[in-house]
């Protein structure tokens, strides 16, 4: 492959060799971009952060990797599972042989679903084993360039509501009460404002079946479920699947262990009904202005073969139907999709419904193990700037059971997606917020790899804390600049400050690499953190907390096992915090109005650095 062109595609391998997708056969055209150009390659300890310009109308981009400079290239692969693209640089390679050259070159995304573009010139850098491993982060606490935006607080994942009916589950759990405790949780310490209702149809809400050839709509477990959820003051984003069995045209296509059927209506009509009839009967039950505060997205992941039997233009039909069947109920109320899996169809559903004339109110779609992509070249090509943007499932793995889930490493990636998505997007909501969890099965043990930022008992995993810790930022952002080896791609920094004059600094060390899970010394970084604009002479209390392997990370309280029993349970409670780095202290700006804190911060980590006035 010449360093002009790349064949490499922006999925990886499972998704396209595998024949997982749906037949896409309304694709929207995609416009040709440039390559990259100001590509440059740092070499650093352990890792090679690669920097470009960005390119208008681009998506994302594929950072690709040679032993020489004629290559051949191929896309790194971070082993994230899901895509291989990144949104913008920089981009920090961690995966290189150490002590070893190579070179880079970078290709720019119109689309996830349209031709890589040219690569850009090629690059020379080296991952190597020494040289200054300090990173210098300067605060400037006087200059508030902006309001922190907070991504996370949208919208979070759940397994099907009707687990909230649930009684007795795994190791003894009461699994309605521990899923509502879960929901309550991230409300109160995340700030979460809805839930993503998955699977309103599916049969064990019993919502449609047919006497004497008629249909019939009973929406009492519906009602019992969604109640339950505005009880504990959480707004649902309905969606709208799967199929119930007495309306699908091929009853035998299911996926999961709790059986959700995945082919289309054998009458779209019937289907049409019954979306307006559960339109109907949420506005009579809850109100027509607390409905409209909610919203209704179409499908799941219908690109899947394993969520959809059917193929694109069938899937467009079904959203046509569902769009006009809620509108023909109430006009205002908020519909949208296509809730694909990595980033496809986004284009062609809204080329089909500029050509159809039906409404898209959010573009929806999913990712796992990176930042999210930036859907806003798209919205632009279709005049739809500023439609919201929501990814209503991202997280750190798409592989249920992954030991990733479980882990410390997990933290900072999310530290790295939610910084990335804020102010480009609207929600990147966390798939899921509870470990109880029936896709495979039920969980037969505490620490199983589930997705749940809490486990089963409510149990706070690192990435709950990484959320948590972003959560207690200020309002107001401060201008801070992160200088040295790994600066921006490795460690990043997040600064804030509130009315009180509490200022918050949120800092992490991560890659996206994930065969660097179990942490790699290489990558440790010391940290120079630098506040100024501080009053001269004035005192602070600091306080630092942190998530690492021996703070704020539950499993290391675990012994081992299936699950704990009444007094091991006590131990685990009594652990599950946040956690300080170092007891709090008295700190002094000096003459200058400055204040100089050092800390090591290994790979993976998040620390919280907070000064109170005195």
């Amino acid at each position: 492959m010449s360093p002009g062109s790349s064949g490499s595609s922006a999925r990886i391998a499972w998704f396209e060799e595998t024949g997982a997708q749906t037949a896409r056969n309304r694709p929207a055209p995609a416009p040709d971009l440039p390559a990259p150009d100001g590509v440059v390659a740092v070499s650093g300890r352990g890792q090679v952060t690669i920097d470009w310009r960005p390119v208008d109308g681009a998506i994302g981009y594929l950072v690709n990797r040679a032993p020489t400079r004629d290559g051949p290239w191929v896309a790194i692969d971070h082993r994230a599972g899901d895509l291989l693209a990144v949104p913008h640089p920089p981009y920090t390679d961690t995966t290189g042989e150490r002590d070893v050259d190579a070179w880079y070159a970078v290709a720019a995304l119109p689309s996830i679903d349209a031709p890589v573009g040219s690569l850009s010139r090629p690059v020379e850098g080296r991952p190597g084993t020494g040289g200054d491993a300090t990173v210098r982060v300067n605060v400037d606490a006087s200059a508030m360039i902006g309001m922190i935006e907070r991504p996370w607080r949208p919208i979070v994942g759940s397994e099907h509501l009707a687990l909230l009916l649930r009684a007795e589950g795994p190791g003894g759990h009461h699994v309605g009460n521990e899923l509502a405790e879960a929901f309550r949780i991230v409300r109160d310490e995340l700030g979460v404002l809805m839930v993503r209702a998955h699977a309103i149809f599916h049969d064990s809400l019993g919502v449609y079946r047919e006497e004497d050839g008629r249909p019939v709509h009973d929406f009492e477990r519906v009602d019992a479920a969604l109640g339950r959820l505005l009880e504990i003051g959480l707004r649902p984003v309905v969606e709208l699947s799967f199929m119930p069995r007495e309306l699908a045209s091929d009853p035998e296509r299911t996926v999961f262990d709790y059986v959700g059927i995945i082919s289309p209506p054998r009458d779209l009509g019937r289907w049409s009904d019954l979306v307006a009839s559960l339109v109907r009967h949420l506005i009579d039950r809850f109100g027509r202005d607390e409905v409209r505060s909610w919203a209704f997205e179409v499908w799941n992941e219908p690109n899947l073969k394993v969520f959809w039997s059917a193929d694109e233009a069938t899937y467009f039909d079904l959203y046509d139907a569902s769009v006009r069947a809620v509108r023909s109920v109430d006009s205002t109320l908020r519909v949208g999709g296509p809730a694909t899996a990595a980033v496809g169809w986004v284009d062609d559903l809204l080329a089909h419904a500029a050509g159809a004339d039906v409404p898209v109110d959010f573009l929806s779609t999913h990712t796992y193990g990176l930042p999210p992509l930036d859907l806003r070249p798209i919205a632009a090509r279709f005049d739809r700037v500023g439609i919201p943007l929501w990814w209503t499932e991202w997280g750190v793995s798409p592989t249920h059971g992954s030991p990733v889930n479980d882990s410390v490493w997990a933290a900072p990636l999310v530290c790295r997606g939610m910084r990335s998505a804020a102010g480009r997007l609207e929600s990147l909501a966390y798939w899921v917020a509870s470990d109880h969890f029936v896709e495979l099965g039920v969980p037969e043990r505490l620490f199983h790899g589930g997705f749940g930022l809490l486990t089963i008992g409510n149990l706070r995993k690192p990435r709950f804390w990484a959320i948590r810790i972003l959560e207690m930022l200020g309002d107001g952002e401060l201008r801070t600049i992160a200088e040295g080896d790994g600066a921006g791609g490795l460690v990043e920094a997040w600064a804030s400050t509130d009315s009180a004059g509490r200022i918050a600094i949120a800092l992490w060390n991560g890659t996206i690499d994930q065969s660097k899970t179990a942490g790699d010394a290489l990558l440790d970084r010391r940290i120079n953190l630098r506040i100024d604009g501080l009053a001269a002479g004035s005192e602070w209390r600091l306080r630092h907390r942190r998530v690492d392997a021996s703070h704020s990370n539950i499993a290391s309280h675990w012994d081992g096992g299936d699950w704990p029993d009444e007094e091991a349970w006590r131990r685990l409670r009594a652990a599950d915090r946040l956690e300080e780095l170092e007891p709090e202290r008295d700190v002094r700006a000096g003459t200058d109005g400055e204040l100089a804190i050092d800390f090591d911060l290994p790979m993976p980590s998040v620390s919280l650095v907070e000064l109170l006035r005195s």
